[in-house]
C-alpha cells in the first residue's frame, strides 16, 4: 500500500494582482462620483457611491495574504512561525515611503492643504488619522483606511501569537475561534457611540469596527491551508471549500450583498449619519461581499484570464500609488482643467483622474516603492550569506572572559529572526518570481 504524498500549498496566486488593481479603481471611481455628484443618478449613482465597499475587498486581500504563513504554520509546524521583525520591516518599507511623500508633495503643495498644523502633520506621517481630531487633510481624507490597515499590521502578530495553542491536532478550532471574534466585533458600533472621545474622533472607523473585513480573508488562509496542507480534511471543510471555488454561486452571493448595501440597509453614499445599525449592515454586507469576491480566485484553479492580463498585472502592482494619489489628482483636476467641483462631468473627470493617477502611480512604483523594497530584500540576503560569527564557550570557570557572554554554558548565536523557516523565497517578492509568497494590498 503506498502513503499518500503531501499536499501540495499554493503560494503564490497572480490573479490577485489583477484584483487589486480592480479595488483600487474602485476606490478612485467612488470618489469621483461623488464629487461630480453622480451618486445622485437614480438607480446607478448609489451603485457608484458603494464602491468604497473597495476598501472591504482590499482588507480581505491583505487578511489572506498575510495570515497565510500562520496558518499553514499551524498545520505544518516544521515550516515555522513567521518572524514578527522581519514582517513588520517588510510592511513599513512597502507603505512609509511611497506615502510619505504624498503627505509632504498635498501638505506643502495643495492649495487645500497648505498651511496644516503640526498636528496634522505628524497625525498623517504617523498615520494615526483616525485617532486624532480633525487632521484629515484634503487630499489625504482616503488614508482613513490606510490607517486602519497599519492597525491591522501590528495586531496581526499578536492574534498570531493568541492562536499559538491551536496548532496541529487542534488546529480545526482555528476557524471557529475567528469566526466568534468577527461576530463579537459586529457590536463594536454600539461600543464606539458610548465612549467619551473628543470631538472630531470617529471610532467606528478603528480597526475593531472593521475586522469583519479583514477575518473574511483570514477565513479563506484558514480554509485553503486546511484543503492544502491537511491529508484528510473533513467532508465539512471539502464542501464549504468547493462552494466558494462555484464562480456562478459567489457571483450571485457578491450581487445580493452588494446590491442591499446600495440601499439604506448600510446607510447613505457619500457624506451622511451613519446609524449604529447602518454601520452594522454596511460591515457585515461588505464582508460577505469581499468573501463572494475573493474566495473563487483562491479556491478554485482558474484560468483568470482578464485578471492575469498583462494590463492588469500592471495596474495591480502600480494599485498602491493609485490609492494614496488619486485623491491629490482628483483634487488637482478641477482647478488645473477649470472644472468646477460637485457640477457633474463624470466621464471627463474619471477619464483625466485614471490617466493621471496611473502615470503618478507608475511613477511611484518604480522610482520609490520597488527600489525600497529591493534594498531590503538585497539587505537581509546579504546578511543571511554572512551571518554573525558564533560566540565562543568560555572556559569552565571564566564566564566573564568573554564580555555579554551567557553564563548559563551555552553559546549564542545571534541568529536574526529572518533567519527562521519560511515559504521558500522572502514572501513579499515581486510578482510572477517562482514561487514566491504574494504581496498583500493595500487599501
Amino acid at each position: 500500500m503506498s502513503t499518500p504524498t503531501a499536499p501540495t500549498y499554493r503560494r503564490f496566486f497572480p490573479q490577485l494582482e489583477g484584483m487589486r488593481a480592480v479595488a483600487a479603481l474602485g476606490v478612485l471611481t467612488t470618489h469621483v462620483a461623488f464629487q461630480t455628484r453622480a451618486v445622485q443618478w437614480p438607480v446607478l449613482g448609489p451603485v457608484l457611491g458603494r464602491l468604497d465597499l473597495a476598501v472591504a475587498l482590499f482588507f480581505a486581500l491583505s487578511g489572506f495574504l498575510l495570515w497565510r504563513p500562520h496558518a499553514a504554520a499551524a498545520r505544518r509546524p516544521g515550516l515555522g512561525r513567521p518572524g514578527v521583525r522581519r514582517y513588520l520591516r517588510h510592511r513599513f518599507v512597502r507603505i512609509w515611503p511611497a506615502y510619505a511623500l504624498v503627505v509632504v508633495v498635498v501638505l506643502t503643495l495643495l492649495p487645500q492643504a497648505r498651511g496644516a498644523s503640526a498636528q496634522v502633520w505628524l497625525a498623517n506621517l504617523t498615520l494615526t488619522q483616525v485617532f486624532v481630531p480633525l487632521t484629515l487633510a484634503p487630499g489625504l481624507t482616503q488614508m482613513w483606511s490606510l490607517s486602519v490597515e497599519v492597525a491591522f499590521y501590528l495586531l496581526l502578530p499578536v492574534l498570531g501569537g493568541a492562536l499559538l495553542g491551536l496548532r496541529g491536532p487542534r488546529a480545526h478550532l482555528r476557524i471557529p475561534v475567528l469566526t466568534g471574534l468577527g461576530l463579537l466585533s459586529l457590536g463594536w458600533a454600539w461600543v464606539a457611540s458610548a465612549l467619551p472621545l473628543a470631538d472630531g474622533v470617529e471610532p467606528k472607523n478603528w480597526v475593531v469596527g472593521h475586522l469583519p473585513w479583514f477575518l473574511a480573508g483570514l477565513l479563506l488562509a484558514e480554509l485553503t491551508a486546511a484543503v492544502e496542507l491537511t491529508r484528510h480534511p473533513s467532508r465539512r471543510l471539502r464542501r464549504w471549500a468547493a462552494l466558494s471555488a462555484n464562480r456562478p454561486l459567489m457571483l450571485a452571493v457578491f450581487v445580493i450583498a452588494y446590491g442591499l448595501a446600495c440601499t439604506p440597509l448600510a446607510g447613505p453614499t457619500g457624506l451622511g449619519t451613519l446609524s449604529d445599525g447602518a454601520y452594522l449592515g454596511k460591515i457585515v454586507l461588505g464582508a460577505i461581499a469581499a468573501y463572494a469576491l475573493l474566495a473563487p480566485l483562491v479556491c478554485a484553479a482558474g484560468p483568470f484570464r482578464f485578471l492575469d492580463s498583462p494590463l492588469m498585472t500592471a495596474l495591480g502592482r502600480w494599485s498602491y500609488g493609485i490609492f494614496i494619489w488619486h485623491l491629490a489628482v482628483l483634487t488637482s483636476v478641477f482647478g488645473v482643467f477649470g472644472i468646477p467641483a460637485f457640477n457633474g462631468h463624470f466621464v471627463e473627470v474619471w477619464l483625466l483622474t485614471v490617466l493621471i493617477t496611473v502615470a503618478v502611480s507608475a511613477a511611484s512604483y518604480a522610482f520609490i516603492e520597488d527600489p525600497c523594497r529591493r534594498a531590503l530584500l538585497n539587505r537581509e540576503r546579504r546578511r543571511a550569506e554572512h551571518p554573525p560569527e558564533p560566540v565562543p564557550l568560555p572556559a569552565p570557570g571564566h564566564e566573564s572572559v568573554v564580555p555579554g557572554t551567557p553564563s548559563q554554558g551555552k553559546p549564542s548565536y545571534g541568529k536574526p529572526s529572518y533567519g527562521k523557516p519560511s515559504y521558500g523565497k522572502p514572501s513579499y517578492g515581486k510578482a510572477g518570481q517562482g514561487k514566491a509568497m504574494q504581496a498583500p494590498p493595500e487599501p
